[in-house]
């Protein structure tokens, strides 16, 4: 079998960039059993409910859902178990101390395979107050009427040449 290239993406957490300000983001591996793997590989997985835990100096992710393995047996695994994440000491204690300040929290932003290993982006953010999501819907409808204008300013321009 040929080794995979590239990201093939399984899973995106939208809604959290919608209610959380995202201060950093980090990419970690995860431990996973082989049917988490597989059922995964069938890009079935969601992070809606999903966020991290820094417990003994060790990051573990919690409330994913991975479904069970349509062929999976006896051996197959629990669908919102806790996984563990992969990370360096030094982001782990960084993570830690800024998760502890008042407001901010670990969300998971997006699982998917890179290279074959399936990786988590995470992120420390902040959470947003309801007139901050507002401001932040108005500033993207802005923009998407700025654009619309230009190349409506473009398309006129091209008919009359």
């Amino acid at each position: 079998m040929a080794k995979e290239k590239g990201r093939k993406l399984i899973a995106q957490n939208k809604k959290a960039r919608h209610d959380y300000a995202i201060i950093d983001t980090y990419e970690c591996g995860l431990v996973l059993t082989g049917t988490e793997v597989k059922s995964l590989r069938q890009g079935r997985a969601s992070l809606v409910d999903g966020f991290v835990q820094i417990d003994g100096h060790e990051a573990w992710l919690h409330n994913v859902h991975v479904p069970e393995y349509s062929q999976g047996t006896w051996t197959n695994h629990s669908a919102r178990r806790k996984r563990k994440l992969l990370l360096h000491r030094v982001e782990i204690d960084k993570l830690e101390s800024k998760a502890q300040e008042t407001g901010h929290t670990i969300v998971p932003l997006s699982l998917y395979f890179k290279d074959g290993r399936a990786k988590c982006e995470i992120a420390l953010a902040k959470g947003k107050k309801e007139y901050d999501k507002r401001q932040t819907l108005r500033e993207k409808q802005d923009r998407r009427e700025t654009a619309r204008a230009i190349s409506a300013v473009k398309r006129k321009e091209r008919g009359t040449l």
